[in-house]
């Protein structure tokens, strides 16, 4: 299971009852890093996989992106999937969160799983660098690994996007 965010405990606590690996990467903390350069420094490719640190041979069955999409580029989006697609599979699932407006503020929320049926909230220390939030049509074209299986609208013009694998190998 991959998780983009920090470990909240009541997140490690749920998935502490089933036999998994869990793998936490918050890139929240490195968005700067995330946005595109000007300078002869590294590429962002090459910024994404010093970030991620995927063990070869690592496969994801569930893929919680949460809110991450909103503050990265269309290039740092597919930097990120090309990174992960070879750490998926044709059952793989994923699951983040967007906006039905492109006018919608930045949520301010940390988010963890509390109970199968219960997510976890919490209210982030600052707003967040780069907020550059993606609609569900933007996103369908942009997430080429995964397709959306499930949209839900969220109050505050959010949705919950649902994410399976679409793998074209």
């Amino acid at each position: 299971m991959l998780h983009i965010g920090g470990a909240l405990p009541e997140t490690v606590d749920f998935f502490s009852r089933y036999r998994c690996k869990l793998h936490f990467i918050d890139l929240f903390g490195d968005l700067p890093e995330l946005q595109p350069v000007d300078d002869a420094g590294a590429s962002l490719p090459q910024r994404l996989s010093g970030l991620l640190h995927l063990p070869e041979g690592t496969r994801f069955d569930l893929c919680l992106f949460w809110d991450l999409f909103n503050f990265l580029g269309r290039d740092a989006i597919a930097g990120l999937l090309d990174i992960l697609r070879p750490h998926l599979h044709r059952d793989s699932l994923g699951h983040c969160l967007a906006v039905h407006s492109l006018k919608a503020p930045q949520s301010g929320k940390v988010y963890g799983i509390k109970e199968l049926d219960q997510v976890s909230l919490r209210p982030r220390p600052a707003p967040l660098p780069g907020y550059n939030p993606h609609n569900q049509g933007q996103l369908e074209k942009l997430l080429d690994c995964f397709r959306i299986t499930r949209s839900v609208l969220l109050a505050e013009s959010r949705l919950e996007l649902l994410l399976a694998a679409n793998l074209r190998r």
